[in-house]
């Protein structure tokens, strides 16, 4: 059953089984970064890493956008010292390295608008699903600021190339679903209501892996994107695999597969 973590302003964070589901929750703003909002992705998304229960989470917009962004009308509230500026800057950008650096997988649900900061969301997310009304840009060339911003400069050209991640920022320009399936930025785009439905035979096909070997894997592909060479990224993976070997659940694992049934991996991994 369903169950409340917490008690929050901004955000709702759902407990289904081994799954979190988190949904941004400021509809009538379209889900914009407020400070109330930062501060409670960051706290979760900083604390999530510690918790062993919790496998795969689920990144979503309540109402009709995923994340529009900054919220320029709350922005910074008396923020004028160029320090004070720079740490709350730095506040945003967190959000989006904590989502990299804990180990549970992160599935976004786009829909409707994902811009500035909501796309930044998006690209640090490990898969992304698509509504048909999802729109993306980098909202930020757009008001005066630079495109680059939050951690876009670094997803983008690594998951489209280049040439079209220049083309987005440099116009703040949007890509919709079709387009962005076509380039490989979402794996797949469904019909709006269906988003929930399309994520779930990948939630459960990860949560059928190892908890080790998942956790793992995840580390292992962003490490990888950024290793100096084959050899770096080879030896990053001999290191994983020889400690999942060591691991019990390697065995329940063959066990399983051999006897054609589910694997039942109880033992807890850090």
């Amino acid at each position: 059953m369903a169950k409340e973590q917490a008690t929050r302003t901004a955000i709702r964070v759902e407990r289904r089984g081994e799954v979190d589901w988190v949904t941004m929750d400021r509809p009538d703003r379209l889900n914009a970064l407020d400070d109330a909002m930062i501060g409670e992705l960051s706290d979760y998304f900083g604390s999530i890493a510690k918790d062993r229960d919790c496998r795969v989470i689920v990144l979503k917009g309540a109402g009709r956008a995923y994340c529009a962004g900054l919220d320029l009308q709350a922005r910074a509230a008396g923020v004028t010292d160029t320090i004070d500026r720079l740490a709350h800057q730095r506040s945003i950008a967190e959000i989006v390295m904590k989502m990299r650096y804990c180990p549970q997988p992160i599935v976004s649900l786009i829909h409707g608008p994902a811009c500035g900061g909501g796309f930044a969301m998006a690209l640090a997310s490990d898969i992304r699903i698509a509504g048909e009304s999802a729109r993306m840009n980098a909202a930020f060339i757009r008001i005066g600021l630079s495109a680059c911003d939050i951690g876009v400069s670094y997803f983008l050209p690594r998951l489209i190339g280049a040439s079209l991640a220049a083309e987005l920022m440099l116009t703040g320009d949007f890509i919709l679903a079709e387009r962005a399936l076509a380039v490989g930025l979402v794996s797949r785009v469904v019909a709006d209501d269906s988003m929930e439905a399309a994520a779930e035979p990948l939630i459960e096909a990860m949560l059928t892996t190892s908890p080790m070997g998942l956790r793992l894997t995840k580390e292992c592909l962003r490490m990888s994107i950024d290793a100096p060479s084959l050899e770096a990224a080879v030896a990053m993976e001999d290191r994983n695999q020889i400690l999942c070997a060591t691991s019990p659940d390697f065995g329940e694992g063959i066990a399983a597969f051999f006897e054609k049934r589910r694997p039942d991996y109880t033992r807890k991994t850090t």
